[in-house]
């Protein structure tokens, strides 16, 4: 039986869902050839394996929306004075694109992370695509790593030994990452291995460790898209049909949507809140790449065996 929803109520929240960001380029390690990531998450992978050989920035502050984040004119100028753009692409950075493009134009060497992987594709209507979050399989980000590291060797006044041991010792790092995951995603029984989200971002995690994606409360791979009253009736229904016992909100955008959700449906559902999108701030949580993954592997095992 599909369950009713307060469809006003939940609609009037999706336009909150988005944030915008903002953060200039300043560097976060030493001289050397300047490298810009567009996301947190490759701005600290870029850190991990460029060391002190490179000027690191990032253009997205902490606790972003990839999808939603925004960058000044003085920003976008500066772009094609890089030694190298990294960038997710797959469709990510939807408002930086265009300025990546022009960068490019004018001679900017880029580093796209998704030319490195083997894509997924989601299909939910208008928003068909390839999906871009593809950094929640710890495989898929070593092939990213290994092609980022050969790109950052590559550049002129690096150390290409010191490159290469570093982004050595990550891929390693990330090894011993993956090798926790399938340990603790093991544990969880057959008949709790889905997952329900804000929107599309853990279908290559699922395609990795074996779990079935129910549905998301926005159905597409961005953030930027709305449900519809059918959407969430048909969400609700698989929702109550599986017995899901946790749903999964994103923490670059309010759980507030999800919460309403949970609270429609009419059985205990919890929200948990993980860390999918965007890195925290250095205190918080989810400060590296590493250290998201840890506590998000952490959360799905502990709201799935709840």
């Amino acid at each position: 039986m599909t369950l009713p929803i307060r469809r006003t109520a939940v609609l009037a929240l999706v336009g909150a869902a988005a944030a915008s960001a903002l953060v200039g380029c300043a560097p976060t390690s030493g001289d050397g050839p300047r490298i810009v990531a567009t996301t947190n998450i490759l701005g600290d992978v870029v850190a991990q394996i460029a060391g002190d050989e490179a000027e690191v920035a990032t253009l997205m502050k902490p606790n972003a929306d990839p999808h939603s984040f925004e960058i000044s004119a003085q920003e976008a100028a500066g772009l094609a004075d890089a030694d190298l753009l990294v960038s997710n692409g797959l469709g990510l950075e939807e408002n930086v694109e265009q300025h990546l493009v022009t960068a490019a134009d004018a001679g900017a060497e880029r580093f796209v992370a998704g030319d490195h992987i083997t894509a997924l594709s989601f299909s939910s209507g208008d928003g068909a695509g390839d999906d871009p979050h593809f950094w929640t399989d710890p495989a898929r980000m070593t092939g990213v790593v290994t092609a980022l590291g050969d790109e950052i060797a590559a550049l002129p006044d690096v150390d290409a030994a010191a490159i290469e041991e570093r982004a050595a010792a990550y891929l390693e790092e990330i090894a011993a990452l993956e090798n926790e995951m399938t340990t603790a995603f093991e544990a969880i029984p057959d008949g709790r291995r889905a997952l329900v989200t804000n929107h599309h971002v853990f279908g290559y995690l699922a395609d990795r460790f074996d779990f079935d994606t129910v549905g998301a409360v926005i159905p597409s791979g961005t953030t930027l898209a709305s449900p519809s009253a059918a959407d969430l009736d048909s969400l609700a229904a698989a929702i109550e049909r599986t017995g899901v016992p946790a749903i999964f909100a994103e923490s670059s955008q309010p759980d507030r949507l999800v919460q309403v959700l949970a609270d429609e449906v009419g059985i205990d559902v919890a929200v948990v809140e993980l860390f999918s999108e965007s890195l925290t701030e250095p205190d918080g949580p989810a400060p590296t790449y590493l250290d998201m993954m840890r506590v998000n592997t952490d959360r799905i095992a502990q709201g799935l065996t709840r």
